[in-house]
């Protein structure tokens, strides 16, 4: 079996070596992964109307004999060729139908081959839109099944039909024809890796049928049914390969950090701030995973602002207070500046062990001169917090006696960049934050190798951003709310989606637009431009122009997504809103009301979906981060939501918004499962083994 879904897609009857390429931007290879490409809707197909009874406007579905046809070629427009200007004629087939209880007339255009399969006489399904054109009932392209003697399984209309995701060149019905012969040669090869006695408490289908049902159900219970029992299997596999990464773990020595109170409780005190209940509670946590001699590894989620950097510190404060030194890594250079100068402020009056507590920062910037200092005091010891970059994992780097690792914004690093700093020290306490909110359900998913702690409480004192949609016609109100933000002694940023101009978009850019509205519309105030293709230096360099004050205005694209803390910027604009995820405008809103003065996101958009403005209206009601996030996970599905492959795991098969409790059953068996056979050696158990080596790399180094 593993070797007939290993195969390449080519191989399939109907794809080939041309199609596979289309297939493959799908993200589709292999045999199994076609097995595997589940549609992203349903239509309900099966319930026939008659004629009669057909109503304006809806998608309806007919059985029907067809009277006849007819092709005609009307002159559509001129188009330009090489050798000139040439007429170019719309096809337009047509063909009338007829039940008991009336006519209807049914239309393709640029189809001609149709008339060889529609000749009068032949039954037919219909299913389309019923527009009304002439004077008469009539459907426009719609989706057709010829019936006759041979005909064993309608794909189009009739039942309940998949819609997938498509790429250019691929129909849907051509889509489904392949999809139905895989499926007929390929399932009965599949055998069932998850042991009986649990199908049978949980009354899963058997994974044949979940496959078939997933594709083309029976009914809807029959798809809900499938959809269960194939998200169990994902998330049993994903738990059972974390399982045994932790019961590996289970048996390692880590360091044991004693709570020094008097210490913490000094560092504490001289805080600018007062912490929130429910920093409080994780820094309890942290306290308790650094004192234990289990290696930590522990996911700190929170909303934007929410004062996750503090918890980290105090991690760091701990580990200084026994001897130890701590590595701070996060994916920008702006923010390890950022990071730097906070840690450094907020240590400035500490000491321990009668010296300073010493921060430095390394990032790629960093010259010769000043990198090899570092190299030195690092190994020596003399750096007790080390700030940076990408550049901490490089192999020159050697601490002496590190203890705590933080990772922040830990999604813009793949796993193997985290994994190269915690070979810098030997089972040293990993705490990794994120400021995108996820989902319970996704975070049990993606982080259920970690310890997860949550900050859900924004520092006091902060008021709600005020968020509001707005279409092209009130620009100019918008650049009046900048102008007098900006003469209150205010900052705001002015966010496009794209750097420079296209000929393919029409989409205001960030380049073009900070000439226009540096000459033209905020000629008296000082305005600045970064962007992704700038280099390091003068974006790090108009970036800390911004924080000190020394620009009132900052254009940009999403770079400054994960950036720096202004907390004098009470205004963000958002350009082409419709162009973002609402997880992505969320954290570029959490760009301002970071300080005492109300601040406003403005989203500029004249999208044409109800989909697209629906999306934008939400971020005008919703300011809970991971209620966003619940509803951009809704529309862009686990994969996209979140770069899962760069987790080093498998892209989730289907999404599990909203399905808590088949999880934690999966969960739950998983740990039965493993007390009882941690190593897979039982014959029942050998099918999740090979399994687990296919789909996970790491798989047998977590068994050694």
């Amino acid at each position: 079996m593993v070797k007939a879904l290993t195969t390449d897609i080519r191989y399939l009857k109907g794809i080939g070596p041309k199609r596979a390429k289309l297939f493959n931007n799908l993200g589709i290879h292999s045999i199994e992964d076609f097995l595997y490409y589940f549609p992203r809707r349903y239509e309900d197909r099966s319930k026939l109307t008659d004629i009669a009874k057909l109503k304006i406007g809806e998608y309806q579905t007919i059985e029907a004999r067809i009277l006849g046809s007819g092709e005609s070629r009307p002159f559509a427009k001129w188009r330009e060729e090489s050798s000139g200007f040439r007429r170019r004629f719309l096809n337009i087939f047509e063909i009338v139908v007829e039940d008991s209880s009336g006519r209807l007339t049914c239309v393709w255009f640029n189809q001609p081959y149709l008339k060889q399969y529609f000749k009068p006489g032949r039954e037919v399904v219909l299913y389309g839109k019923i527009d009304l054109y002439g004077g008469r009932l009539q459907m426009q392209n719609p989706e057709y099944e010829i019936l006759d003697s041979e005909s064993k399984d309608n794909l189009n209309c009739g039942r309940i039909v998949p819609i997938y995701s498509l790429v250019e060149k691929l129909s849907q019905r051509m889509l489904r024809r392949i999809v139905k012969g895989c499926l007929d040669e390929y399932l009965p090869k599949f055998c069932d890796i998850l042991p009986y006695d649990i199908r049978q408490r949980y009354n899963l289908l058997n994974i044949a049928s979940s496959i078939l049902n997933m594709h083309f159900p029976e009914d809807i219970p029959a798809q809900e049914s499938a959809y269960k029992r194939i998200l169990f299997e994902e998330y049993f596999l994903l738990q059972l390969s974390f399982g045994l990464k932790r019961l590996k773990a289970d048996k390692i020595r880590g360091i044991s950090h004693k709570i020094n109170e008097d210490f913490l409780n000094e560092f504490e005190k001289g805080l600018p701030f007062e912490l929130t209940s429910s920093q409080k509670k994780v820094i309890a946590e942290l306290k308790a995973d650094m004192a234990s001699l289990k290696p930590m590894h522990r996911l700190l989620q929170g909303d934007v602002g929410s004062g996750k950097t503090i918890v980290a510190l105090y991690g760091c404060m701990l580990a200084v207070s026994n001897g130890y030194q701590s590595a701070f890594m996060v994916p920008t250079e702006l923010l390890a500046w950022q990071h730097y100068q906070s840690v450094r402020s907020q240590v400035s009056s500490l000491k321990y062990g009668g010296r300073a507590i010493n921060v430095a920062l390394l990032t790629s910037s960093s010259n010769k001169k000043e990198r090899e200092k570092i190299y030195k005091d690092v190994k020596s010891a003399k750096v007790d917090i080390l700030v940076g970059t990408h550049a901490l994992i490089q192999e020159h780097l050697e601490f002496k006696n590190l203890s705590f690792v933080v990772i922040d914004e830990q999604h813009k690093f793949g796993v193997h960049q985290r994994l190269s700093l915690l070979t810098k020290t030997v089972n040293a306490d990993c705490l990794i934050m994120t400021a995108t909110p996820i989902p319970r359900t996704l975070a049990m998913i993606i982080y259920a190798d970690l310890d997860i702690s949550t900050v859900e409480e924004l520092p006091r004192g902060r008021l709600p951003v005020k968020t509001y949609f707005v279409d092209e016609s009130r620009r100019s109100w918008v650049y009046d709310f900048i102008k007098e933000n900006v003469q209150a002694g205010r900052q705001a940023y002015i966010v496009y989606p794209i750097i420079d101009e296209s000929k393919t978009l029409d989409l205001k850019a960030a380049s073009s637009m900070y000439e226009d509205l540096k000459k033209n519309v905020f000629s008296q105030y000082r305005v600045g431009l970064v962007h992704g293709r700038l280099k390091q230096k003068e974006r790090s360099g108009a970036m800390r122009s911004f924080k000190d004050g020394k620009l009132d205005i900052l254009v940009s694209t999403v770079v400054i997504e994960v950036g720096i803390d202004v907390s004098n910027a009470s205004v963000m604009v958002v350009e082409h809103a419709e162009r973002f995820g609402l997880s992505q405008l969320h954290q570029l809103r959490g760009r301002i009301g970071r300080g005492k003065y109300q601040s406003h996101c403005i989203l500029i958009s004249d999208a044409s979906t109800q989909e697209a403005r629906a999306r934008l209206h939400a971020m005008v009601s919703v300011s809970d981060g991971f209620k966003i996030a619940e509803r951009d996970l809704e529309t862009r599905g686990p994969g996209e939501f979140f770069g899962v492959r760069q987790h080093g795991m498998p892209e989730l098969r289907v999404n599990p918004l909203g399905s808590w409790e088949v999880i934690n059953i999966a969960k739950q068996e998983v740990k039965t499962l493993l007390e009882k056979d941690p190593c897979l050696g039982l014959r029942q158990n050998q099918g999740l083994k090979h399994t687990l080596s296919a789909r996970f790399p790491d798989y047998e180094k977590f068994m050694a």
